[in-house]
């Protein structure tokens, strides 16, 4: 049986802009992505039968059709009349409903892993295309670089990265439902935009305080008001010498970034006896 394992890192928003919303209650957003060097390992296994198999390191995902790593798997299937089965093996480190891809990116290691092990030799596009039909996130997370993100988060253009940061992400003891905050969110009356083109000047030129002078993210400010445990947890990166603190998403994760692996490695020491679910990590570029 032939298998394939890949790193599926998570992801966080420099910006997260919402700039419109369609009649069927969707969001248009723009917004700049950038995977960190924080990741789940999934295995993929070809089998000679046509199940799908799913086991989670992680009790709390479920391993059936709810998956969206299983719903990747089956989508590979059903589009290119797959006769084999996958067994797909996830080893979870990204905290679970945290704003930061987790779901997401095991389903596009899934479809990467099974367009090489079926040899599908389908182009980046194709499998981006395919990503979009199960999760908003999923494409972005095959293109595996940082992007700018519009529409539904589907038109993806490549960037420069945050190059060679460090940060300390902390996700609280709950999760947040990116439906409820979009939900909640009046967009209409947001007032406090992100300077996208401001933030891909600084990007573009590695311009550390232009970077973290245009973090924004206007979903914060929805969060915040259903989870105030958001805003501690700010307060705390900022009183532990973080700059540029945020949240990511949705939520309920936030991030703080420190001028050295080693400043950030000092600070994880006092942060994490309060919040166990912290880890330091980089940016991650490709």
């Amino acid at each position: 049986m032939k298998s394939l394992t890949l790193k599926a890192r998570a992801k966080i928003n420099l910006t997260l802009d919402v700039v419109g919303k369609r009649d069927n209650g969707y969001h248009d957003v723009e917004m700049v992505m950038q995977q960190i060097d924080l990741y789940d390992v999934v295995t993929v296994t070809q089998l000679d039968r046509p199940d799908i198999e799913l086991s989670c390191t992680d009790d709390f995902i479920p391993t059936d059709q709810r998956n969206i790593a299983y719903k990747a798997a089956l989508l590979m299937k059903k589009r290119y009349n797959l006769e084999a089965g996958f067994q797909i093996a996830i080893e979870k480190n990204i905290p679970v409903a945290a704003g930061l891809a987790g779901g997401s990116t095991d389903a596009a290691a899934v479809i990467k892993a099974i367009n090489v092990l079926c040899q599908l030799n389908l182009e980046l596009s194709d499998l981006m295309a395919l990503g979009l039909e199960i999760g908003a996130d999923v494409p972005f997370c095959i293109l595996e670089k940082c992007a700018l993100a519009e529409g539904l988060g589907e038109r993806l253009t490549p960037i420069r990265g945050f190059e060679h940061a460090w940060m300390i992400l902390i996700k609280p003891g709950f999760g947040v439902s990116t439906k409820e905050v979009y939900k909640a969110l009046k967009w209409d009356t947001i007032e406090n935009h992100p300077n996208t083109e401001a933030m891909l000047k600084a990007l573009n030129q590695q311009n550390r305080h232009d970077i973290l002078l245009n973090f924004r993210n206007v979903l914060e400010d929805v969060t915040l008001d259903l989870f105030p445990q958001v805003a501690d947890i700010k307060a705390f990166l900022v009183g532990h010498s973080a700059e540029g603190v945020m949240m990511s998403g949705s939520g309920p994760t936030v991030f703080g970034f420190y001028k050295s692996y080693d400043r950030a490695k000092s600070a994880h020491k006092k942060i994490k006896k309060h919040y166990p679910h912290s880890f330091v990590v980089s940016t991650y570029n490709g």
